[in-house]
């Protein structure tokens, strides 16, 4: 078995075919309907009554058509209120397809990467200039998201595969595709401005002609699915019975796909990509079904989770405006509350999940590759070297190009005054990017040994998005705030945010796979209280966002840098030092127990020092992923799994990884920049994503 190759997930239940769906109870399924519907009219009822102006309960009821409180319904509330209603119908519906086509309870058009699919289209027709009307950017955003949901599907074969391949390979694809979607933002602001709310998922409208266009849409996709409900419920008995029953299989899971999409991107065509509404809206129906039985049935379950899609989406909005008033319904997505009950969701249902036994870690695999001493040594010296060089080409590159002689009378207190302000600008940056990447790479070194896990980085198990959300609101809080209570704070709410990763993912011992499904959950929790602290603090300043979410070195300075710094040179030993103890926790737990290692003492001592190691990364450059992936793995591959080898050689690699990334971006298409964060990302997330692919090949191989 190759050194890199992913750990295969937990083979699939040899019958995953579910039972025949109890008879339909038809005074219970009526009961719920009548109940359900009263209380779509009442939620309804109160959006109606929410806004920025002072009109209320009172006023609607005895509204005139000439007077300002009909202008204000028909403009504003009535169109908010109808777009708010056909989403969550789209997303509701798509959600149950998709969890019944891959016969998985975390399928939806977030972890299908539909949502980001037709998010990049629309982004990109904007950015180039195209002004498409309703309906052709609809198509276009509709082909985005088809390609994206066939990419993932593929990847996590078909979704039947267990939910950790399938929220792996669609988290993958959805941050390759937000960081190009962000680029263009960056690149073509004034052409995409306002995409970024939008891209957020927010029911405010202009006017009704987006809903009216997309209702007819929705209404062909939520009819075709109805149509597709007894081959679904056929398919739901597995693929060889449902074949033996005279059902094609392939023919199905394509139509419903194409539907779900279809709606997903509809939707996404009216108020853009609205969080996690289609994973939560068909979990909400299947916690009823037990209480009504026949709900299990698609031409049943379809239709309620439609409901449950609009119940989620107007109590979002609801519930936004109740807590923060009128104006935060215009400044923050709806989205953003979706995606943060989605997180809750999607953490709670990877409690529930079981692995199927031992995760044999690629670490522990890796152990098994011996190199000589004298070709590690080789390795590291030629990662040196090459460090260098990136170095000095990132002294010398940029909008402003220099030589070497340049850097040298820089060094001697000689240069000129261009060369000086050009040179004490850009060293900051480099060594931002330099020790950055080392602490990532020491980090996920560390996470992916400790955790026995080779797809596990610091940012994938929360930590980055814990430091994030601690950082983004001290800094929001107190823009004035001090390096040392900025480092302190994210390093708390790293700590915090993996403690409760670890705390949730601990049923009797460290499940990988529900360790790995949890951190995604409050990865993406987190990334929603950024993007709300943002855009709720100061809607206009986008780049702000976009900036710390996306990776940039601009504007660092020497002190800010400093913190990195200290905790590699703090920290590093001591992981450096447990180096004969992370070669035995890669491999289990019962040898370091028999060894006298004090397993959960030494595991909480690593796991605090990378957490603190990406806190301070974090602080020092924004939100940068993959980098905690990509150069354990490489390091792995080139020296094998031994420790005190592969740490040094994945530091080396991490701040190579960061530094060329930051020379990129800076110089590609100077004067304007590209975030190192997107640059990591476009070459990470499609080496995990090739990690996937090579796991399932070799799964389906034997």
């Amino acid at each position: 078995m190759s050194h890199l190759a992913v750990e295969a997930p937990p083979a699939p239940d040899p019958k995953p075919a579910a039972p025949p769906p109890p008879p339909v109870r038809p005074v219970r399924v009526a009961l719920l309907a009548v109940a359900s519907l009263a209380g779509l009219v009442l939620l309804a009822a109160v959006h109606l009554t929410q806004g920025t102006s002072d009109i209320g309960v009172l006023e609607l009821i005895g509204l005139r058509a000439d007077d300002d409180t009909w202008r204000v319904l028909v403009a504003s509330r009535l169109p908010r209120l109808l777009a708010g209603l056909a989403v969550g119908v789209a997303l509701g519906a798509a959600g149950a397809v998709l969890q019944s086509l891959a016969r998985n309870p975390l399928a939806s058009p977030d972890t299908l990467a539909v949502n980001a699919g037709a998010y990049l289209a629309v982004v990109a027709a904007a950015a180039f200039g195209l002004t498409l009307p309703i309906i052709p950017s609809g198509g276009l955003a509709f082909l985005g998201g088809l390609a994206a949901a066939a990419f993932v599907l593929m990847l996590s074969a078909g979704g039947t595969a267990g939910p950790t391949r399938l929220i792996l390979a669609g988290t993958a694809t959805a941050f390759a595709l937000n960081a190009f979607t962000v680029l263009l933002m960056l690149l073509f602001q004034r052409e995409t401005v306002g995409y970024y709310s939008w891209g957020n998922g927010t029911l405010v409208q202009g006017d009704l002609r987006a809903v009216t266009q997309m209702a007819p849409v929705i209404a062909v996709g939520v009819a075709g699915c109805l149509a597709l409900g007894r081959r679904l419920d056929v398919l739901a008995l597995g693929d060889d019975t449902a074949t033996v029953l005279g059902l094609h299989v392939r023919r199905t899971r394509l139509a419903g796909t194409v539907l779900a999409v279809l709606l997903a991107t509809a939707a996404v065509v009216i108020a853009g990509p609205v969080g996690f509404v289609g994973l939560c809206a068909p979990v909400l129906v299947r916690l009823v079904a037990p209480a009504v039985p026949g709900l299990y049935r698609h031409r049943l379950h379809i239709p309620f989770s439609a409901l449950a899609g609009v119940v989620v989406v107007l109590g979002s909005d609801v519930l936004l405006r109740l807590l923060l008033g009128g104006q935060a319904g215009v400044d923050v997505p709806t989205g953003v509350v979706t995606s943060m009950f989605g997180a809750v969701l999607l953490v709670w249902l990877a409690r529930r999940y079981r692995d199927a036994g031992p995760v044999r870690g690629a670490a522990a695999t890796a152990l098994a590759r011996v190199r000589t001493a004298g070709f590690f040594r080789l390795v590291l010296a030629a990662s040196a070297l090459l460090l260098v060089c990136a170095t000095v080409l990132g002294l010398l590159a940029g909008d402003t190009w220099l030589l070497t002689g340049d850097v040298a009378n820089w060094l001697a207190g000689r240069s000129g005054p261009a060369v000086t302000y050009v040179l004490d600008q850009r060293y900051p940056r480099v060594l931002a990017a330099l020790l950055a990447g080392a602490a990532l790479a020491v980090a996920g070194t560390a996470v992916q040994a400790t955790c026995r896990n080779p797809l596990a980085e610091p940012g994938i198990l929360g930590v980055t998005a814990g430091a994030g959300v601690g950082a983004i609101t001290l800094i929001t809080m107190f823009p004035a705030v001090g390096l040392v209570a900025l480092s302190a704070v994210a390093g708390a709410a790293a700590l915090l945010a993996f403690a409760l990763v670890y705390g949730l993912a601990w049923r009797g011992g460290l499940a990988s796979d529900r360790l790995v499904l949890i951190g995604v959950g409050v990865f993406t929790g987190g990334t929603a209280v950024i993007t709300f602290i943002i855009i709720a603090t100061d809607p206009w300043n986008t780049g702000k966002a976009l900036t710390w979410l996306s990776g940039s070195t601009y504007g660092r300075t020497a002190a800010q840098v400093a913190p990195v710094a200290l905790a590699l040179l703090l920290l590093t030993p001591l992981v450096a030092g447990q180096a004969r103890r992370l070669d035995l926790l890669a491999l289990d737990d019962d040898t370091p127990r028999v060894l006298g290692v004090r397993l959960e003492r030494t595991r909480l001592a690593i796991l605090t020092a990378a957490a603190l190691l990406t806190s301070t990364a974090v602080c020092a450059v924004g939100v940068i992923g993959f980098v905690g992936l990509v150069a354990p793995h490489a390091a792995r591959a080139l020296v094998g799994g031994r420790h005190t080898r592969l740490l040094p050689v994945a530091a080396l690699l991490g701040a190579l990884l960061v530094s060329l990334a930051d020379t990129l971006g800076r110089t590609a298409i100077a004067p304007a920049q590209i975030p190192a964060g997107l640059v990591t990302a476009m070459i990470g997330a499609p080496y995990f994503v090739w990690l996937l692919w090579r796991s399932r090949a070799r799964t389906i191989g034997g």
